[in-house]
Order: C-alpha cells, then sequence, then structure tokens
C-alpha cells in the first residue's frame, strides 16, 4: 500500500497514415513490428512503456493466457515491486476503457479477459496482425500440399505483407520477454525462406524481395535467410545486388564469429555466379515517333548512387516510414514518380539517411539508379543549375554530350521521354528550392525520387505530390553507437581520474546535441589522436563560446559551423539579426511574444522572421508554438551575437527580454491572485510587447509554458545591470507555484532571489522574498527556517510602514503555528493581520484572516463561532467573486461539520472542495480534500467512497513535484493502511475497477 502507484494516461490519438487501416468501427493491433493499436479509424497509444510492454506481451501470446506470476516476471525480473499484482491489475482495467470507452465498470470486455490466474487476449476475425499471418501462412501450406503453388505464393506474399519490422520492436529488448518475441520473429524468418523458394521456383521472386530484405536485417547471420535474399535477387536479373549481399555476409560472419559461409550460403553464390546475365528490354518499342530520334540505351546500366554508409545504425521509424510509402505506392492510381523530400538542419545525416534507403530499395528498380549533388548547400554561384542538372542526367541515360539540347525546356523534354515507363530510382542531394528540383522528375509512376535539403519543399508537395520528411538528431541510443562504431578499431579511450569512459562519451554526445556531422568528426579526431583523451575533448567542448572550435579543421573537412553559416547566408537582414539575438534566450524555447520583445519587432514583424528561420532549419518550433535551436546552432548563433552585436546592444537586447518575462509574469499572475498584494513593475520600456493572459486557465498554461525560462531569468538579473529586479519575477511565479505544487522549485527560485536582492541592497525586496520563502519552507516541513526569515522580513515591513505586507506576514505565522499544533498562537496571529488587512483596506485579506480564524477554532473546539466565521469568509468570497480560496474554506468547514458530528454534511463540503479545487488547478487543495474525504468515508463505513477518494488523494500528490511533500505520503501511506485493514479492500477495489 506504501508503494507509489503510477497513473496511465493515454496520449493524443492520431490518424493511422502508414501500414494496414484498421477496419471500421472495431479494434485492430499489430505486434508484427511496432507495438500499434488503432479504434475505429483513430490510432491509440498503448501508454506508459511497462503497460505497452503488457499489452504486447498478451498480443504475442494471443488466445494463451499468462498467469499473473509470469507476467510479473516478464515485466519486471528480479526487481518487481510489492505492489506488482496490483499495477497490473490496474494496466489491464486502464487498457480495457481504452479498447472500449463505454465498457460497464466491472464487464470484462471483448479483448483482455481473465482465464484462472492470469490474463488471455482474445482476438477476434481480423484484428490483430499475428493472427492473420499465421492464418494466411497455413493456407499456403495447405496449397502446397495441394500442389497448388501460385495460391500458395499468394497466401505466403500476403503473410509476409503484414511484417513491418522485430515484433514488438522496443517492447522486445532488455527484457525477460525477449524470447517470446524472438520466437515471432523466428516464425518471420521461416516463412520466409520457404516463400522465397517457393516464388524463385515459379520464376516470381520479385514478389519476395522486400520481406527477404526486412528478413535479411533483422537477421544478418541467420544464414537461411541471406542465402534466400541471394538466391531470389539472382533469379530476379539483380546478379550484382545478390553477389554484394554475398560479400557483405561473408565478411560478417568472418569478422563477428570467425567462420566461413556454411553450404547453403555457397550454393546460392555458385548458382548466381552461373547464371546467364538477362538482357535488357528494348525500351523503343512502342513508344511512338517521338523517340526515333532518341539515342540507344546505355551499355551499363546506371548505378550512381554513393556508397551505403558502413557504419549507419538508428532512423528505425524514418526507415520504416520510407518503406511504408515504398510499399504502399505501387505506382497504382498515379501518373508520376513516387517523391520523398527529406529537410532538416545541416549536418543531421539526410544525404546518408536517403543513400542508405535507395541501397536497400535499389533493386526493386530495374532500369537502374541516378545520383546528383545539386550543392544546393554552396552558394549561388556552386550549386548545380537546372539546365546542367538535366543535361547531367541525359548524360547517364546514354545520351552523348553533342546531343543534348542547347535550352532547358528541350532538356526537360528529352528527360521526361527517356524516363517514360522507367523504373528508376533518382537521389537528388542538397537541393536548394524546388524549382531545381521539378525539372529532374522522371516521367514515370514506376520510379521513386529521393531528395534532401535544409528547407521543407512544400511547393514540391502542393504541386507534385511529394512527401515530406523532417529529420531530427538521432536519439542518445543511436548516437552513441554511431560513435561506437566509428571508434571500433580505435577502443583505446581509457578515461583517468573521471567516473567512467561511458559517462564521458555520453557528455560529449549531448554537448555535441546528437548531431550526426559533429559526432562523425569527432570520432575522427579521436581516431586519428589515439592519446586525446574524452575527458579533454569534453572540456573543449563545455565553453559554449568557443565549442565550434572543437570541430575546426585545416583539412578542409565540412564542419558544423560552415554548415549552419550556408543556412546564415541566405537570410533576410532582419532574420539574421533575430538569429544571433535568440542566443541570449534564458531556455532552449522562445515564444514568438518574447521573440518580439528580444528584437523590439512588433509581433509580425517577428512572427515572419521565426518563420524565415524555422525555413532555414536553424530554429525549429515545438507543440507549444515555441521555438528552439540545435545546441550548436544555438553556439554558432552566440559567436555571431558577440562578434556582429555591438556591447550595448547586447545588454539591451537581453534587457528587453527580461522586461518582457516580468511584465508577462505580472499580468499572469494578476489574473491568478488578483487580491494579492504585489508590487507592480515600472511602465514596460518601448519595444516590450509583454503576454496578456486575460483567463485563469490562460495565466496558468503560461506559466506551465514558461516554467524553465522564469527561473533562468531570475537569475540573469544577478548577472548585469539590466534594470530589472530578479525578485520581482520570482514573486511573479508565487501563485502559480503554490496551486501546481512546486514547493522544491519554490525554495530554489527564491533562494536565487534573495541572494540577488541582497547583493544589490534591496531590503524591501529580499523581505518579500524572505516571506514568499518561509511559505515554501513551511509546506517541507523546515519550520525553524521559516520563523527565521518570517521574523526578518517582519522587521523590513514595519519599518517601512507597510501594512499589507505585515498582515501577508502574520498569515503566514498564523500556518506556521497551526501546522505545529499551536492553535492559540495561531489565532493570536491572524487577529493580528486581520487588524493589518483592515487598516490597509484590503477586503481579500479580511476574507482569509476570518477563514483562518474558523480554522483555529476548529482546532480550539469552538465549533459554533468557527462555523461563523467560516460562513462569512465563503459568502464575502462568493460576493467579491474571488473564488480562488472557495476550496480552502470548504474544507475547514466540513473539519467542522465532522467535529460537531455531521458527517454526511461534511462529505458534500468536502465534494465540493475538491471539485472547486480542481476548477482552479489547485493539486494542494485537492489532495487535502480528498484525503479528509477518503477519513469521512471510512467514518461513515463508505468504503468505495474512501477508496475513490484516496486514489484522488494519490493522483493530486504524484501531480506534484517530487510526488508531494513528506507530510503528504505520509498522510497517504497511514489512510491506505487503514482501507488495507477494513476488510482487505484495497486488493478486491483493484478486482472490481477492472
Amino acid at each position: 500500500m506504501k508503494q507509489e502507484i503510477e497513473l496511465s494516461k493515454s496520449a493524443g490519438a492520431r490518424h493511422p497514415d502508414d501500414g494496414a487501416r484498421p477496419v471500421s468501427g472495431s479494434m485492430r493491433f499489430q505486434i508484427l513490428g511496432p507495438l500499434r493499436i488503432w479504434r475505429d479509424d483513430v490510432e491509440l497509444s498503448a501508454g506508459p512503456r511497462q503497460q505497452g510492454n503488457l499489452l504486447a506481451l498478451l498480443l504475442a501470446r494471443a488466445g494463451r493466457p499468462i498467469s499473473v506470476s509470469n507476467l510479473t516476471e516478464l515485466l519486471w525480473g528480479e526487481d518487481a515491486p510489492t505492489s506488482a499484482t496490483n499495477v497490473i491489475h490496474k494496466y489491464v482495467g486502464t487498457l480495457r476503457r481504452l479498447m472500449e470507452p463505454s465498457l460497464p465498470p466491472r464487464a470484462t470486455g471483448s479483448y483482455l479477459r481473465r482465464h484462472g490466474g492470469g490474463y488471455l487476449f482474445a482476438p477476434g476475425a481480423g484484428t490483430l496482425d499475428l493472427v492473420s499471418f499465421r492464418e494466411l501462412t497455413g493456407a499456403a501450406r495447405a496449397s502446397v500440399a495441394l500442389r497448388d503453388r501460385d495460391r500458395a505464393l499468394d497466401s505466403y506474399v500476403e503473410a509476409l505483407q503484414l511484417w513491418r519490422g522485430p515484433a514488438g520492436d522496443t517492447y522486445a529488448s532488455g527484457s525477460a520477454a525477449t524470447s517470446i518475441f524472438a520466437a515471432l520473429d523466428r516464425e518471420f524468418l521461416d516463412v520466409c525462406v520457404s516463400a522465397a523458394e517457393l516464388a524463385v521456383s515459379l520464376s516470381c521472386s520479385g514478389r519476395v524481395l522486400q520481406p527477404l530484405r526486412l528478413a535479411a536485417s533483422m537477421a544478418p547471420l541467420n544464414e537461411p535467410v541471406q542465402a534466400s535474399l541471394i538466391s531470389a535477387l539472382g533469379a530476379a536479373g539483380h546478379q550484382a545486388d545478390a553477389l554484394k549481399v554475398f560479400r557483405t555476409v561473408r565478411s560478417r560472419l568472418l569478422e563477428d564469429l570467425g567462420i566461413d559461409p556454411g553450404p547453403a550460403l555457397e550454393a546460392a553464390h555458385r548458382h548466381v555466379l552461373t547464371q546467364a546475365t538477362t538482357a535488357e528490354d528494348s525500351a523503343g518499342a512502342g513508344r511512338g515517333q517521338t523517340l526515333d530520334r532518341l539515342p540507344p540505351e546505355p551499355l551499363v546500366r546506371p548505378a550512381q548512387l554513393p556508397p551505403d554508409l558502413p557504419a549507419f545504425v538508428g532512423r528505425t521509424e524514418e526507415l520504416a516510414t520510407l518503406s511504408a510509402l515504398r510499399s504502399g505506392s505501387g505506382g497504382a492510381g498515379r501518373t508520376g514518380p513516387l517523391i520523398v523530400a527529406l529537410d532538416g538542419m545541416g549536418g543531421v545525416g539526410k544525404s546518408t539517411l536517403a543513400a542508405h534507403f535507395a541501397h536497400l530499395v535499389s533493386g526493386d528498380f530495374t532500369d537502374g539508379q541516378l545520383y546528383l549533388d545539386l550543392r544546393g548547400d554552396q552558394t549561388s554561384d556552386e550549386s548545380v543549375s537546372a539546365g546542367d542538372a538535366v543535361g547531367s542526367l541525359l548524360s547517364s541515360q546514354g545520351v552523348h554530350v553533342s546531343s543534348i539540347p542547347e535550352t532547358l525546356a528541350a532538356r526537360v523534354g528529352t528527360f521526361r521521354s527517356l524516363t517514360a515507363g522507367k523504373s528508376i530510382l533518382v537521389l537528388l542531394d542538397n537541393a536548394s528550392d524546388c524549382a531545381q528540383v521539378r525539372s529532374l522528375l522522371p516521367n514515370s509512376p514506376e520510379s521513386l525520387v529521393l531528395v534532401t535539403s535544409r528547407k521543407p519543399l512544400v511547393e514540391l508537395a502542393a504541386i507534385d505530390g511529394a512527401h515530406l520528411l523532417h529529420l531530427d538528431p538521432p536519439d542518445m541510443r543511436t548516437a552513441r553507437e554511431l560513435v561506437r562504431r566509428r571508434l571500433v578499431s580505435a577502443p583505446n579511450r581509457a578515461v583517468v581520474g573521471c567516473a567512467s569512459p561511458a559517462d564521458i562519451l555520453d557528455e560529449i554526445i549531448e554537448l555535441c546535441g546528437r548531431l550526426p556531422l559533429a559526432l562523425a568528426i569527432l570520432a575522427g579526431r579521436l581516431s586519428a589522436r589515439p592519446r586525446l583523451a574524452l575527458a579533454d575533448v569534453a572540456a573543449e567542448l563545455r565553453d559554449g563560446t568557443q565549442r565550434l572550435a572543437a570541430f575546426s579543421s585545416s583539412h578542409s573537412v565540412r564542419d558544423p559551423r560552415a554548415a549552419f553559416a550556408w543556412s546564415y547566408r541566405q537570410l533576410s537582414p532582419d532574420a539574421a539579426r533575430l538569429f544571433r539575438l535568440s542566443s541570449a534566450a534564458m531556455a532552449p524555447g522562445l515564444s514568438a511574444a518574447a521573440s518580439a520583445s528580444l528584437a523590439g519587432h512588433p509581433g509580425p514583424v517577428a512572427r515572419a522572421t521565426l518563420r524565415e528561420l524555422a525555413d532555414a532549419a536553424l530554429l525549429d518550433e515545438d507543440d507549444r508554438g515555441r521555438f528552439t535551436s540545435h545546441v550548436l546552432v544555438k553556439a554558432y548563433a552566440q559567436e555571431l551575437f558577440l562578434t556582429h552585436e555591438p556591447a550595448l546592444d547586447r545588454t539591451a537586447a537581453t534587457a528587453r527580454l527580461l522586461q518582457h518575462y516580468l511584465h508577462s509574469g505580472y499580468r499572469a499572475a494578476m489574473v491568478l491572485a488578483p487580491e494579492r498584494p504585489m508590487v507592480a513593475p515600472s511602465p514596460a520600456p518601448a519595444g516590450v510587447a509583454p503576454e496578456q493572459p486575460t483567463t485563469y486557465d490562460e495565466a496558468m498554461r503560461w506559466f506551465d509554458d514558461h516554467r524553465e525560462v522564469l527561473p533562468e531569468a531570475v537569475r540573469r538579473t544577478a548577472e548585469g545591470d539590466f534594470g530589472v529586479a530578479g525578485w520581482q519575477v520570482a514573486l511573479t511565479m508565487q501563485p502559480w507555484l503554490r496551486r501546481s505544487g512546486r514547493f522544491h522549485d519554490w525554495q530554489d527560485v527564491m533562494r536565487v532571489a534573495l541572494v540577488s536582492a541582497s547583493d544589490r541592497g534591496d531590503r524591501v525586496g529580499a523581505a518579500h522574498v524572505m516571506c514568499s520563502l518561509a511559505d515554501a519552507c513551511s509546506y517541507l516541513a523546515a519550520y525553524a527556517e521559516a520563523l527565521d526569515l518570517i521574523s526578518s522580513a517582519q522587521q523590513i515591513f514595519a519599518e517601512h510602514g507597510l501594512l499589507a505586507e505585515q498582515g501577508v506576514v502574520h498569515s503566514t505565522l498564523h500556518r506556521i503555528h497551526s501546522e505545529l499544533g499551536q492553535h492559540q498562537r495561531a489565532l493570536e496571529e491572524n487577529e493580528r493581520a486581520l487588524a493589518l488587512y483592515r487598516a490597509a483596506g484590503i477586503e481579500q485579506g479580511e476574507i482569509w484572516a476570518s477563514a483562518a480564524q474558523g480554522r483555529s477554532l476548529v482546532r480550539l473546539g469552538a465549533l459554533d463561532e468557527a462555523m461563523s466565521c467560516l460562513d462569512e469568509a465563503l459568502a464575502r468570497g462568493e460576493k467579491s467573486e474571488w473564488t480562488t480560496d472557495e476550496a480552502d474554506i470548504l474544507i475547514s468547514m466540513a473539519e467542522c461539520l465532522g467535529a460537531m458530528g455531521h458527517q454526511h454534511r461534511a462529505v458534500e463540503h468536502l465534494e465540493r472542495a475538491v471539485d472547486a479545487a480542481a476548477e482552479s488547478q489547485n493539486r494542494i487543495g485537492v489532495f487535502e480534500a480528498s484525503i479528509m474525504l477518503c477519513e469521512a468515508h471510512l467514518g461513515l463505513d463508505e468504503v468505495p467512497g474512501a477508496c475513490r477518494a484516496w486514489r484522488q488523494a494519490c493522483d493530486a500528490m504524484h501531480a506534484m513535484q517530487n510526488g508531494g511533500t513528506r507530510n503528504m505520503r505520509d498522510r497517504v501511506c497511514d489512510m491506505g493502511d487503514k482501507l488495507t485493514e477494513v476488510t482487505e479492500f484495497y486488493p478486491r477495489s483493484q478486482d472490481t475497477q477492472r
């Protein structure tokens, strides 16, 4: 019961854009590759990783039960928590409701069913790809037995098309469940071998090449699979590709296992070597008189792809997307080639991915592969013109230089005529714009065009139907493997005096922002200098102003700075200036409004320049509308900021940004707590356009979106004279920090603000911060420190005659003494607060004091008087429309009603308090009302209601920073123990919820 409960939350649904579409009005599950589920036409998230892992295991064992004990071992192994059984029950309940939202509370549903001491997944017709795969392979074997080999191959091909990668994908790695998913993969490999043998015998080997390539990538050392791929490629006329596969497998077997190829591989190799070369079909016949003047086909089928990167790793999702687009195209219904345009920042690996995928599918294009570097990442004089580009492609098609037409239009017409009806793969690297690409599109729906560019080629998508694929830097696991593969020949990377080489390597990768180009250059440096310590490289990279120097080279190696510089040179003056200024951002993200203040531009101008920077891949917009830059791009911007912006302009830009956060935060805080005494900042200077949240939800969301930047803004104010008091920025956060339960952040930011105010000799500012910090400390039970701070603040406020602030001091003292159980002392402090609020004319302060007086009187046993105070506070709050304290007043009234013996009325007040606190996003109020509601229900022997309230308290506590305070965790655990004692309620309640 004392284990923390992690709640699962489904992510937003999205429409499936690849793979099999779900049956309308039903569920569909995919386990043969990445785990995916759909309800009707909407894709759903399986939830947290462990919950998804549970579903993947049940799908992999479809129709067969798995006991709870086995599930526990498969999910956690030896690290299973004591609450594992209850967590599994909770996951099952959540998944059931995900699949069937209208399912009654106690119903088991159609899919996840209880079976003895465990669960099983009961698939319906057409709902699970694994079941469909097995049905189709069974039908194929039956057709083979009946000697209907054509039908057998059809069934095999249909079955293999259901497979999209290793079964269970990421859920299969690193767990005790690996063998279950590996067994499914072996089924796929065995079927591939059988299907390949049948396809070759029927001269239809091309039908199984795609699944064979997938199987070969999944099992690079599986000799029967590799032999089947070699045989199928040879039978399809791709002898060169088949021999390349053999050489690759032979090298891999020798390097990894120290063995030579087995009989199956050798036999497949000999068979390919002895096959006759397949003659190319004549393309001139039947193409009309237009081609009578065209040159003959080239003697050698063009195979111009750049070499595939031997150390290629990762990009699983992108490769899956490309494969899905390729397999889903088929040319049916299209009048032009399939076009995929990859975009992303310089050095992110667009060209490498495009070349890798091109090699994977090159065998499918019988008329060859064309490659052209359009040099769009160079100056306009150095990039390839459209006319020269078409001329180069014509030469690849066998047109003699003297026969290439002079005009661009004639060249394009000739190229389209030559490529009509052909199956060609064209890789166009480093395109500068759509105009450069459109002249180079082959005239055939059987062709594939891969384009790479720094910016998204939107026009190509709008006019020519191109699919746009954006590339971000790879994840940490892939980046680590990328570096390690490049360093495999230089293993002596020992680091002396540091935690471990792995830790330092990870730090280096993060300091490079996981950018493949940067990692490749550093790996080259380390390989060339075996004695260069990783610690020295990490130290060099830690200096943000000099970070890019670590990649500089005297050997004309294209480094990140050069890649970014090209994009920077294409910018308009306004966009270039904003890019330089963006390095002054105080957090990874910068909103459009903050960018406008930073540059001193009107909002529309700032938004236009941000779009320009995003198109240039120098900034990236996230799902919250914030613009972020890659760590190395920001380092480049910082270099430009320091060298191109005068010192006064740098200071002015930073000051405008700090003023933006101060004034925006103040306006948001006034929406959250309009009644709270708060020092208003001086008017915003020219060029600063603060954001203006108008509703409570907008204000809470504004602070949520700026939770990283505001503490950094407080720190930045202490670094120079920017005309902004850091303590004022910090205090704007207090209403949000309190209501969202971010007690440690509250402490941290106030401590920084206190040092800043003290260093500047601002005693009143320091007093404001001390008062807030004392409040935060009291929530974390640091009462001694809180009392010291509040005493110092009280003295300063008294010296300056600040009545309202002194009232806040005594209100804080009331709460501290109440927590310490000193209720008479608390009542006295509240009386002082009430007198000060009245003297200052703070009506809301009087309401606070009335509510606080009621709380103290309840605990002193003066119940009638307490209820009178609380009724007055509630009525005045409703009249004044300040309802943010309604939940706290209702909680105190419920406590009073309970002491009077009116338990049912107390429950009603607590339920109202939960709703009121939830509406104002007051997590502390939701927790307090819920835990008291649990106890009230228990007192009335209403165990189910107590359970629901206890879960509400858990939810509210877990939503707070660090899972709430120690006091909250103790109260939750104590109440959980009470629930356990009541007829072993807790486990039974979990079954009920399922």
